[in-house]
C-alpha cells in the first residue's frame, strides 16, 4: 500500500530543561536568565502551601514580577480562555506548578497567548507535563486539545521523591502504555494509510529502554525516579515530532477515557492505561508482551494495582465503549472480535484475574 509523501517540518523542543534537587528555589534564576521578568503562575490546589516558600524566595531574589498568582481548580476551556485574555499584555511567561489540572490549565493559557510555558510537575503520574496537548473539558466532556510543547521543564527530584508512591506507579503505567500504542499506530498506518513517523516511533520505543535497563528495580530510589522522569520527557517529545499523540496513546488510552466516563471512582490515569496496555498487548499478539509482563512484575506494578483492583463490570463496559471514543481511529479494538477476545483474556490470564475482579 502506497503512502503519501510527508514533508519534513519544524518541531519545538523544550529550550529550558532542569532536572535535579532543589530546583523549585531556582525557578526565579531561570526566568531571569531568559529575560522573563513578568510572569503568571498557576498552582495546583494546595501546592503553593507546600512549595511556595522556596518558590517565592527565588522569585524575590531575582526581582521577578508575578502579575498573576493563583490556584486553579478547573480545566474547563471556557474558564481558561477567560483567564488567558484577562492577563496584562506585557506578560512574558506562564508557569504551571502542580499536577495535571494546573499544568493543563497553564499550558493552554500559554498556547492561546503564544507565550512560553514553564512546566513544573510535582509528580510523575503521566507524561502530560511535557506533551503538546492539554486534557480539558469542552462543553462538559473531557477532550485532548492541541497545545504547544513546553518552552521549559523544571523538575525538582526532592518534590518527586516526596509524592505518594501511587503517582510513581501511575507514571510507570503511562510510560509502558507505549507498548500497545505503538503497535496500534503501526497497524493504523498499514490498514488506513494514517501518517506514521519512524523517528517518533523509535524515540518512543527508546524511552522505554531507560526503564528496562541500567537502574534499580526499586521504584522508591532516586535513580529509578530520574529514569522515569527522563522516559516521560522523551515520550512528550516523540508526540511533538509526530504531530500526534499516537506515539504514546492508542487502544489503552481509549479504555482509560471510557473508564473515566463510566466508573463510579476512576483510578489514576496511569494505573488505568497500564492495565489496559497489558490487556491490549495480549490482544495484539504483541511481541513485547513478555518483556512488559516481566518488568511490571519486577517493579511491583501488578502487586500495587491488585491492592485496589478494577471492577470487572466497569472494565467490560469501558471495553464496549472505547472504540466509539474517537471516530476513524484504528486500534486493535477496531477489530470485530476484539471484545469477545478481551473478555476471554480477562477471564483466563492469571495476572488480569487479580487486577480486574
Amino acid at each position: 500500500m502506497k503512502h503519501p509523501i510527508t514533508p519534513n517540518r519544524q518541531i519545538n523542543i523544550p529550550y529550558l530543561m532542569k532536572i535535579g534537587n532543589g530546583k523549585i528555589r531556582k525557578i526565579g534564576r531561570y526566568l531571569f536568565d531568559k529575560d522573563m521578568l513578568k510572569a503568571a503562575v498557576f498552582w495546583g490546589e494546595g501546592i503553593a502551601k507546600m512549595l511556595g516558600k522556596d518558590f517565592y524566595a527565588g522569585i524575590k531574589e531575582y526581582n521577578i514580577e508575578l502579575i498573576r498568582d493563583e490556584a486553579v481548580n478547573t480545566i474547563a476551556i471556557e474558564d481558561i480562555t477567560k483567564t488567558a485574555f484577562s492577563l496584562p499584555p506585557d506578560t512574558n511567561a506562564i508557569i504551571g506548578i502542580g499536577g495535571g489540572k494546573a499544568l493543563d490549565f497553564a499550558k493552554y493559557v500559554a498556547y492561546l497567548l503564544r507565550l512560553p510555558f514553564i512546566s513544573v510537575p510535582t509528580s510523575t503520574s503521566n507524561d502530560g507535563f511535557c506533551s503538546p496537548t492539554s486534557s480539558l473539558t469542552v462543553a462538559g466532556a473531557r477532550k485532548s486539545v492541541k497545545s504547544s510543547i513546553p518552552y521549559g521543564v523544571v523538575i525538582d527530584l526532592d518534590v518527586i521523591h516526596s509524592c505518594p508512591i501511587s503517582f510513581i506507579y501511575s507514571g510507570i503505567g503511562d510510560m509502558f502504555s507505549k507498548v500497545s500504542a505503538l503497535w496500534d499506530w503501526k497497524q493504523a498506518s498499514l490498514k488506513t494509510q494514517e501518517k506514521y513517523n519512524d523517528f517518533a516511533s523509535m524515540l518512543s520505543y527508546n524511552s522505554l529502554d531507560l526503564l528496562y535497563i541500567g537502574h534499580s528495580k526499586d521504584v522508591s530510589t532516586a535513580q529509578f525516579q530520574r529514569s522515569l522522569v527522563n522516559s516521560l520527557l522523551y515520550s512528550g517529545i516523540a508526540m511533538e515530532i509526530a504531530g500526534t499523540s499516537r506515539p504514546a496513546s492508542g487502544s489503552e488510552h481509549l479504555i482509560s477515557h471510557a473508564l473515566d466516563s463510566i466508573s463510579e471512582h476512576p483510578q489514576l490515569h496511569g494505573l488505568q492505561v497500564g492495565v489496559a496496555s497489558y490487556l491490549c498487548s495480549i490482544l495484539q499478539d504483541n511481541t513485547a508482551t513478555d518483556a512488559l509482563r516481566k518488568i511490571l512484575k519486577e517493579i511491583g506494578f501488578f502487586d500495587f494495582v491488585a491492592k485496589n483492583p478494577f471492577k470487572k463490570e466497569e472494565f467490560i463496559k469501558a471495553l464496549e465503549l472505547a472504540p466509539q471514543i474517537k471516530q476513524n481511529y484504528y486500534t486493535i479494538l477496531s477489530e470485530p472480535d476484539s471484545l469477545s477476545r478481551a473478555k476471554e483474556i480477562i477471564a483466563t490470564d492469571k495476572i488480569l484475574k487479580k487486577l480486574i475482579v
